[in-house]
This record gives structure tokens, C-alpha cells and sequence, in this order.
């Protein structure tokens, strides 16, 4: 499945076992000797009083990520199309806590959209990541239950996002490493590029969506609903006024089901 390009292998883990799924992302994800993707997600059947479902997702390098907003929202569409579930309001238990996803669906029963809740975004402030010797770019730290640092630039086109973002994702001010954010604002919308800590570039990337939009919003350069233009496509972002929530939403989609050997 995809969520603008951001493209995982999904896994009902309640029905197969995968005794080590850091070794089944590393090998399914490779785009030219397995599957390809970003990564790999294993949904889960948590106790039913804390969640509906859970979610684990370990990038495309076996490391495990506490979130993902368009996984978590492809995880909604999925167990709708597999019958695992008919509630439009739905739990999900992440790494980073529970998330809430809406579903909505047309007169036909089929999924028509998902958004999923991001809860509220932990802020710090950029001048505490200045290190003498080895300088960091102007930027806007946001956790969305994942670290991610946002660059803002004037041309998004001319950015080397691999060789800016695989340097920063290794700072010394950053200890768990850090998704890179690159945003350039354009009419009221956001034009966003994303180096992931694991996967590399990727095509989209949801909390990435989230923390730019609150970047933006803190430099007074974006509104609190805003369009998210990505690689692979364009997401929404609406930062409620009445809770701090950010309520994330854009495609999702299943790609083709199939079977594979374990690793």
C-alpha cells in the first residue's frame, strides 16, 4: 500500500508470524531483490480495552519507527477492504501511544477517506540544537512522536536532499537520529521534500506533513489548514485551534496483495 507514494509491505500479524521482522524489512523492502518499500508494518489485535489495532513499522534499514501517519492511515483503509473491522472510529496503538483514525465511507460500504489523529505536536527550541563546530541549519524541531527537524528554503529544487539530509540525520545534537524536513512555502500551501531516518527519500511522508505545517504556522508562513504538496502526491494537515491536534489526510491506496517466503 501507498499513502502518496509512501509505499509499505503490510501484514496481518494476528493471522502470519514474523519471528524477526527487522530482517524481513531489510530483505522485502529492497526495491530490486524483494518487494520494494519504505519499510514494513505489522498489524496487530491489541487488548480490545486499549485499542482496535495496533501497528509496528520498521523501516526499510530493519530499524523500528514509533510513527507514521500515512501508514497509520493505510492501516485504516486496510482492515475495512480485509472485513476485519466495519467501525468507522478506530483505536490504533502505535509506539508513540494510541492514535485516533477516522474512516468514511461511501453509500456502496467501500472506504471513501481516512484521516488519522496526530494528537499534539512537542516542540523545542531551535537555538538549543547551536554546537560549536559543527553548525546546524536554521530550523524548527517538532516531535510527532518521531524526531523531525524543518529546514524552510527558498527553492525546494535546487536542495540536495540526499546529501543534506543523510548529514543531518547523523548530528551529534540529534542522538536518535532525525527525519530531515525541507519546506518552501507556495501560496498558502507547502512544498515539502523528506530525507526518513532508515529509508532514505521517500515519496511522502506524514509526520513530516505535520511538522512543517507546524513550522510554518509558528513563522507565520502557512495557515493552520494547509496542503502538504509532496513527491508522490498531496496531503492535508488541519492544526485545530480548540485541542492542538493535528488531523492529517490525503490517499491511500492497496497496491496488489500477494504472498513471500519468510526471510
Amino acid at each position: 500500500m501507498h499513502g502518496a507514494g509512501n509505499d509499505y509491505i503490510y501484514v496481518d500479524a494476528t493471522k502470519y508470524h514474523i519471528p524477526d521482522p527487522s530482517a524481513a524489512a531489510i530483505q522485502w523492502s529492497h526495491r530490486h531483490f524483494g518487494i520494494g518499500g519504505d519499510g514494513l508494518v505489522l498489524i496487530g489485535r491489541p487488548d480490545a480495552a486499549v485499542a482496535d489495532f495496533s501497528m509496528r513499522l520498521f523501516n526499510a534499514d530493519g530499524s523500528e519507527a514509533a510513527m507514521c501517519g500515512n501508514a497509520s492511515r493505510c492501516v485504516g483503509r486496510l482492515v475495512h477492504e480485509l472485513g476485519l473491522t466495519r467501525k468507522q472510529q478506530l483505536r490504533l496503538l502505535t509506539p508513540s501511544g494510541v492514535k485516533l483514525i477516522d474512516v468514511e465511507v461511501d453509500a456502496q460500504g467501500q472506504v471513501a477517506s481516512v484521516t488519522v489523529d496526530m494528537l499534539t505536536p512537542i516542540l523545542a527550541d531551535e537555538r538549543q540544537f547551536a554546537t560549536a563546530g559543527q553548525p546546524l541549519p536554521d530550523g524548527c524541531f517538532v516531535s510527532m512522536g518521531n524526531p523531525l527537524y524543518v529546514i524552510f528554503v527558498d527553492d525546494i529544487n535546487a536542495v540536495d536532499v540526499a546529501a543534506l539530509g543523510s548529514q543531518l540525520e547523523y548530528h551529534p545534537r540529534f542522538p536518535q537520529r532525525c527525519n530531515i524536513v525541507f519546506a518552501q512555502p507556495v501560496d498558502g500551501a507547502l512544498r515539502v521534500r523528506v530525507w526518513e531516518r532508515g529509508s532514505g527519500i521517500t515519496l511522502a511522508c506524514g509526520t513530516g506533513a505535520c511538522a512543517a505545517v507546524v513550522a510554518a504556522v509558528r513563522a507565520g508562513l502557512a495557515p493552520r489548514s494547509c496542503d502538504v504538496v509532496m513527491d508522490g502526491g498531496t496531503l492535508h494537515v488541519d492544526w485545530r485551534e480548540d485541542d492542538d491536534h493535528l488531523i492529517l489526510g490525503g490517499p491511500s491506496t492497496i497496491v496488489y496483495t500477494g504472498d513471500i517466503p519468510l526471510p
